[in-house]
């Protein structure tokens, strides 16, 4: 049995008076165990997908299960088998950080857990904000609780919908630590993400979304692995000749171009230099995910 199911999951808003399709026939399974990433631009239905598998909001078609439940017919034990950390900032401003773990186990029927809300603090690094009032925490420091209180009920199913937007790198790494513990521990571990590279290092399959459709379903492996070509990466001050500049990936002064082979590489290095673009940094290297996810949206396939 899958951990998660989606099938033939549609969304229809209404806008303006006018239809607005956000989500079309989405289907893929998530099992037991594995650490999904599900990746897309803005607007792609990431969140309106994980709203209707935590009960937030309906499915206009389709079915969505956790561990066999349908999280519509069967809600309470879907969302007991869920826990869900938001991409909002959401928190009670009348308790303490203990306090707020405490009602939220009590949701689950869950009382004398004290000894793993210490667990979750200690990792979570918020040992000392215990006592402190959640509205007087910094953003990174409510986002940390808002990840307890998604744990605080052991859940087999962790949801984590965009949770390091915005905040440090040592959040970030304390995050991914705890959560890769987890999921060795046989915890599943569905990811939004904006940050491709994170997608790339932890999760084992990964599915994009665009405009409401999965356009891509595969292991990460498969999708570096299905690049033909390599990446010439190199920083300059310089313009880039007409010819180089419509397949060209700038970001600042670093500038990204695809290279077939050998001979491509040196065809490039010729016409940089002849367009007096002069380089700093080279290097050649394999796409990353970032490289595939751009390509994937640009209607290549994958």
């Amino acid at each position: 049995m899958s951990a998660i199911s989606f099938q033939q999951v549609s969304k229809t808003y209404v806008s303006a008076g006018k239809p607005v399709t956000a989500l079309q026939n989405v289907s893929f399974d998530i099992e037991d165990g594995e650490f999904f990433g599900l990746l897309g631009p803005n607007g792609a239905g990431k969140t309106t997908l994980i709203s209707i598998l935590a009960g937030l909001n309906r499915a206009t078609g389709g079915r969505v299960s956790v561990h066999g439940h349908d999280v519509v017919s069967d809600y309470a034990l879907a969302r007991r088998h869920l826990g869900v950390v938001p991409q909002e900032l959401v928190f009670d401003p009348f308790f303490s950080v203990r306090e707020a773990l405490r009602i939220q186990s009590s949701y689950f029927g869950l009382r004398g857990n004290d000894d793993w809300i210490d667990e979750l603090l200690s990792h979570l690094g918020l040992s000392d904000k215990a006592d402190v009032n959640m509205r007087q925490l910094s953003g990174g420091m409510k986002r940390r609780v808002l990840v307890a209180q998604a744990l605080v009920h052991r859940p087999p199913v962790i949801v984590l919908d965009e949770p390091t937007a915005g905040v440090d790198v040592e959040l970030r790494q304390t995050l991914w630590q705890f959560i890769a513990r987890l999921n060795k521990e046989g915890h599943t571990v569905l990811l939004t993400t904006h940050y491709l590279e994170e997608a790339e290092a932890l999760c084992h399959r990964i599915g994009m979304l665009k405009q409401g459709q999965l356009v891509a379903l595969e292991r990460t492996s498969a999708l570096l692995a299905g690049t033909v070509h390599t990446m010439l990466r190199f920083k300059t001050d310089d313009p880039l000749p007409a010819d180089l500049l419509a397949q060209a990936r700038i970001t600042g002064r670093i500038v990204q171009l695809p290279a077939h082979d050998a001979l491509h590489v040196e065809h490039l290095l010729a016409s940089l230099r002849q367009g007096g673009c002069r380089v700093e940094d080279l290097e050649i290297a394999r796409p990353d995910l970032e490289d595939v996810f751009l390509s994937i949206m640009q209607g290549e396939s994958a």
